[in-house]
């Protein structure tokens, strides 16, 4: 049995969830406080732990792979290896500066900068990237308060859209690191078959997020026009119709956002019989 570290609560979990759950792979008997459930048919077992503890436990091997959040795996320094990029909970960890400081370059810090921040790891090598010496200053939440309290110049802090620095009349100087929840092993199970059973799964699900399958009858004299109308594509799938005579059925795939203007083309070409459906999953 493979098992993966979840985050036990909060947002990302709920969204890792649905992933799953998409995947074919519900989690299946867990209570409020249970720490371990089963995935699927039973293959894969879940361990429930805080989200940045999630990558110790696999480079510890108590599980063989995990689900965090990029910088969370980062800021813990152990070797891991990613498999999967999950698109969820995108955020920057960026350095920030009081609004009103006069600083705008992170070259511009003068030297023994206080940073205050809940990743010392990953802030202590940045500012060293740069041969720039830091005091850093670790705190466990509230980091965007620091520079006004005194506690310290500058921040690293996670940020998605940067409207909550811009709340606090902060800055931003450079980012750090960009990330999102991963899929990520131990070296010993990377290319175990079931490991990699599940980042095919996990992946078509994403690949089929912002997708539509597309049918529709084409009359045969239109379709080098109908293949004009479906942008991006390589061409779509075309089988006969019993019966259909002057028409030919068509399949194709088409982003979500292109759905409203590829449908009126195709009437507009005289196509009938248009259906538009959602993808569960698109394995290449």
């Amino acid at each position: 049995m493979i098992r993966i570290a979840l985050p036990n609560k909060g947002r990302l979990f709920d969204d890792i969830k649905t992933l799953f759950d998409d995947a074919g792979l519900p989690i299946r008997g867990r209570s409020e406080r249970s720490l371990t459930a089963t995935l699927g048919d039973g293959a894969y077992q879940a361990l429930f732990v805080r989200a940045q503890d999630v990558p110790e436990f696999v480079a510890d091997g108590a599980a063989d792979l995990g689900i965090t959040g990029w910088d969370l795996v980062c800021e813990s320094g152990r070797k891991l290896t990613q498999l999967l990029d999950l698109e969820l909970g995108r955020c920057r960890l960026v350095v920030a500066a009081k609004e009103d400081g006069g600083i705008d370059k992170v070259d511009k810090l003068p030297a023994r900068t206080r940073v205050a921040t809940c990743f010392p790891r990953l802030a202590r090598t940045f500012f060293e990237s740069r041969g720039l010496t830091a005091d850093v200053v670790p705190m466990s939440g509230a980091v965007e308060v620091a520079p006004h309290l005194g506690i310290a110049d500058v921040i690293v802090d996670l940020t998605s859209t940067g409207s909550t620095l811009k709340m606090n009349g902060l800055r931003e100087l450079a980012t750090v690191v960009e990330s999102s929840a991963r899929l990520f092993s131990n070296e010993a199970t990377a290319t175990h078959d079931s490991v990699q059973d599940l980042s095919i799964a996990l992946s078509s699900v994403m690949r089929a997020r912002g997708r539509r399958y597309l049918m529709a009858n084409v009359p045969r004299e239109k379709l080098p026009a109908v293949r004009e109308a479906l942008p991006g594509l390589n061409g779509p799938t075309l089988s006969e119709v019993m019966g259909g005579g002057a028409f030919v059925a068509m399949h194709a795939v088409v982003a979500q956002d292109q759905v409203f203007r590829t449908v009126a083309k195709l009437k507009a070409l005289g196509c009938e019989g248009i259906l538009v459906t959602r993808i569960e999953r698109l394995v290449p």
